[in-house]
């Protein structure tokens, strides 16, 4: 497989990793990059992600024709749990293997494929296997997304040791500014805070904002 996926997880199942992910698609294809979206795994949905649809509407465009071949979407399932529990209640394994040939065969139509997971980095894919040591395993570089809300920092850098200890490239994180919020006293705080921990533990990571996207 090229290595052109990258791993887009963070720091919690609210992050705002699909506004992030749909964004950063918009910005690398306006820049010439030729990038696609695809959702890991899917749930609490029936026959459709709606973060593709979330993606695709963030990032102006129609569906492509690798959503209409469910390339983009591989696995859903129905119950909106984490990974491994709604595959047991959907009373099906999760198909890496179709994950994996998806992934492939999107990363031989586009220049970039960003491949958004479920949840956290710690969430559970089978009672084995970690969304994070998926990560690893696969050797996919990672976006990470965090935010300014209460208790991003600490989950931040607890991610941020767990992504160092198994050799993770920590390629991006994202500061996602949405949604709105009146007050940002703590959203500045926390943005700075990361920002300066980056620059002096992981210098070779870049770090974007999100901005607050208005229109979907």
């Amino acid at each position: 497989m090229k290595q052109n996926v990258y791993f887009v997880s963070g720091i919690d199942t609210d992050a705002g990793k699909s506004f992030a992910t749909g964004f950063l698609a918009h910005e690398w294809n306006k820049s010439g990059k030729k990038t696609i979206t695809q959702k890991f795994i899917q749930t609490g949905n029936v026959g459709h992600s709606e973060d593709i649809d979330l993606h695709r509407r963030i990032m102006g465009i129609p569906f492509t024709q690798e959503d209409k071949e469910g390339l983009t979407m591989p696995e859903i399932f129905s119950y909106p749990a984490s990974p491994h529990l709604a595959a047991r209640l959907d009373n099906r394994p999760i198909d890496f293997d179709k994950i994996k040939r998806s992934t492939q065969e999107l990363s031989k139509r586009y220049d970039y494929v960003l491949l958004e997971g479920a949840g956290g980095l710690m969430v559970p894919l089978t009672t084995e296997l970690l969304t994070i040591d998926y990560i690893s395993q696969e050797q996919y570089p990672l976006i990470f997304v965090t935010s300014g809300k209460l208790g991003s920092i600490n989950h931040t850098l607890l991610s941020l040791e767990a992504i160092q200890r198994r050799g993770i490239i920590l390629d991006t994180v994202l500061y996602n500014l949405y949604p709105t919020i009146e007050d940002k006293t703590i959203q500045n705080d926390t943005m700075e805070f990361i920002h300066t921990y980056l620059e002096k533990n992981f210098p070779g990571t870049k770090f974007l904002l999100v901005p607050e996207i208005s229109e979907i």
